[in-house]
Formats: structure tokens, sequence, C-alpha cells
């Protein structure tokens, strides 16, 4: 179908004040988008109401790790967990541009949600983000009696470079026997890095015009992946994995006008392959980052809802 038109005039306005990655110092993009983010959300309606929502430090593998803990309106009794992972390419955004999104799916999940704002790129190149996320997911677990959740009903959640940890984190888990996962939601996860990137048509097709571009996609790259690093492994490009059995179903969401569509939907479809219950969802009409963007996009909120209800499901008693 064709690009939704409320989201085509959003693209132009973001696409007008986006800086130039390719002449612009990763830091001075980062400082540029926080203070847009700030701006945007001083300008639009009030943060979504919760019951409690907690600024901690946690361990991490090199020190402390912040995050923010959400507890839903309304909820009673032990809780599912979720532990969030922001997008931003592992280099821009952090707690705050991702506060409204967390808000919205511990009050519409019923679950405490432990958002993680992980070490950023270029000054931390992967594994670090990995490695945090990680770090976040088994504290939230080992602690899920005192935040009043039950560690048996336990979900990983991002967008973007938030849905490739997400994914990576439950690798992870598997991997080295940690804590076991219920669920996991990737809305239009970053899945492959590797140099056979390109197999994906969505790269072509959806270069550029709707806002995440395939060179920003490839900027961004160049930002987390140290240098000699092809994105091969795994924990860099789940959709790599050799064995992607015994996983936490999954539940993916992509978008129609998105040069990462392809590759969400390729990851979703290993998983089934795998014998792992997935659903992949696309939005048609949509682009990179609608998630969080249902009070601007009325058509969003089919799409968000979708994606509650399959977390509510999978974390049901």
């Amino acid at each position: 179908m064709p690009l939704d038109p409320t989201v085509k005039a959003l693209i132009e306005v973001m696409e007008a004040n986006w800086p130039d990655l390719e002449n612009t110092p990763a830091a001075e993009v980062r400082a540029r988008t926080k203070a847009g983010g700030a701006a945007a959300a001083a300008a639009g309606p009030p943060p979504m109401e919760v019951a409690k929502v907690e600024d901690r430090d946690i361990p991490g593998p090199v020190g402390p790790i912040p995050v923010r803990i959400y507890w839903p309106l309304g909820a009673s009794g032990t809780l599912p967990l979720i532990t969030y992972f922001h997008g931003g390419g592992w280099v821009i955004c952090d707690l705050d541009s991702h506060d409204g999104s967390c808000r919205a799916l511990a009050n519409e999940t019923g679950s405490v949600v432990v958002s993680v704002d992980y070490r950023l790129a270029p000054e931390h190149r992967f594994p670090a983000a990995a490695e945090d996320s990680y770090a976040a997911m088994v504290w939230a677990s080992e602690h899920a009696a005192e935040l009043g959740a039950d560690a048996g009903r336990h979900a990983v959640a991002g967008d973007s470079a938030g849905g490739n940890l997400a994914a990576v984190v439950a690798l992870m888990a598997r991997d080295r026997n940690g804590p076991a996962l219920r669920f996991q939601l990737l809305v239009y996860p970053v899945t492959d890095l590797s140099p056979g990137r390109d197999r994906h048509q969505s790269q072509t097709d959806n270069a550029t015009g709707y806002f995440l571009t395939t060179s920003g996609m490839d900027w961004f790259r160049s930002q987390y992946l140290p240098e000699g690093d092809d994105g091969s492994n795994p924990y860099a490009s789940p959709f790599m994995a050799d064995d992607v059995s015994n996983l936490p179903p999954a539940f993916v969401v992509t978008a129609e006008f998105d040069p990462l569509r392809d590759e969400g939907e390729a990851y979703g479809a290993k998983l089934a392959a795998a014998g792992v219950p997935v659903e992949v969802v696309r939005a048609e009409g949509m682009f990179h980052g609608f998630f969080g963007m249902g009070e601007l996009i009325p058509a969003v909120k089919p799409v968000t809802e979708q994606a509650f209800v399959a977390v509510r499901k999978g974390l049901a008693g």
C-alpha cells in the first residue's frame, strides 16, 4: 500500500531536522537528537501515568548500568517482567527517549518494565551493548521478587538496535544457561550486520526516502562494530546464528517502508523453521520508528495493540 499520508508529512519534518551522519561526529549526532527529542517531548502530551517510576544503577560488566523501572497502573499481585532495550543504532537515544514507549508497555501488558541504558558506540563498541544488556536481564531476573515480579514470566523487548539486543540476549541466555525467558518482542529489529546483508531486498527497495536510509544504517554499523569486525558474530547479527532453536516465542514487528523490513522477517522465518513459535506482523504504510508514535499516527495503534496482546499472552500465568 502507499505510504500513509500522515507518515509522509512526518518523515519530511524529521528528515529536515536530521543531521548529516557522514559529516557529523557521533557525539554531536547524539547531542542534537537528544535536544530534538527533549523539545518534542516538551511540546507533546504529558507522559502516560504509571503507578511508579524509579531510576537505579545496577552492576554491569565494567561499571554501573543505569536502568529505569516502571510499575503499571491498576495491576496487583506478582506481575510479569520485561527487560527493555531502546533503539538508536547503538549510538543515540537513552532512557528518556523511550520513556513513553516503556510507560505504554508497562500499562498495556500489566508488567514491570526494566529499561536499560547500555553503553553506546563508538565510545563503547560491540560487544559492550550486548554484554550490558545481558547483565541487566540477569539482574532483573535475580531481583524479580524485590520488584514485585515473577522471574518465571520474563520477556525481553526492544526496537531497532534494541530489537537486535533483545534477540541477542535471548541467544545469550540459551547459550550461557542463563535465566529462562518466556517471550521476545522484536520491533523492526536489526538482525544482519554481516557482509551479506544486502541479500535482504528491502535494503535496496527502501534505501532512501523513508527516514532511516540504508547508508544511514551503514553509518550506525560502522560506529558499532570494532575495526576489522565483519559483523558475522551471531551476538551482533542474530540472523547469522547457526542454531536458533530452543529460543523463547517471538512477536516480530516490521514496517513496509523500512530498509530493515526483510531482515526482521527473515529472522522470524528462521525462528519458525527451527520450531520456535513466532508471529511476524508487517505494518503496512509505515516506516522505521513508527511504533512509539500512536499519538501522531492513528494507524499505529492497531499494530501496537497486536504486540501488547501477544506479550500479555506470552507472559500469562
